[in-house]
């Protein structure tokens, strides 16, 4: 199973914002720093904001900043409402179903439990969960990448 780019996306948005909570965030620097488009994360800040997982400030010195703390938001919740839909299978989605065999078939039984354990785990976990090695991540925001691969490279080298 994989989960649309969009959803991709509107989670590390979520991660990001989490790691910046004394500030607002603009939506060119978290393009910037995922080098992605800045256009698709319009699209997927207005869904946020849309859902009320982050507040949005326009203006000159406006952002967006998180709207509930990061260990109130459910992964789950964020998958299950961002995700257009979970038809793992052709057999899942009856308007589009032509396989033959699906009258009888206890494949989509199977799958349909993997797809329920796959969100049950998610329930589990918050954005909190997903930055648990705070100090790395925000080394890596301050810093980018490339002083993450500076200190690897140092420490490998001390040893």
């Amino acid at each position: 199973m994989q989960l649309t780019q969009y959803t991709d996306y509107t989670l590390r948005v979520l991660v990001y914002l989490s790691l910046q909570p004394e500030r607002l965030v603009t939506i060119t620097e978290i393009a910037d720093f995922y080098h992605v488009s800045r256009n698709h994360l319009v699209k997927i800040v207005h869904g946020l904001a849309q859902l009320g997982y982050i507040e949005t400030i326009r203006g000159k010195h406006g952002g967006m900043r998180l709207a509930h703390p990061a260990d109130k938001i459910s992964i789950g919740a964020v998958v299950r409402q961002t995700e257009p839909n979970f038809d793992i299978a052709e057999c899942f989605n009856q308007s589009t179903n032509h396989c033959a065999i699906t009258p009888a078939c206890g494949l989509k039984s199977i799958l349909n439990q993997a797809r329920n354990q796959f969100l049950d785990i998610l329930d589990k976990y918050t954005i909190a969960d997903a930055i648990k090695h705070r100090s790395a991540l925000a080394f890596i925001v301050e810093g980018g990448v490339g002083a993450l691969a500076v200190a690897r490279s140092r420490k490998s080298s001390v040893a």
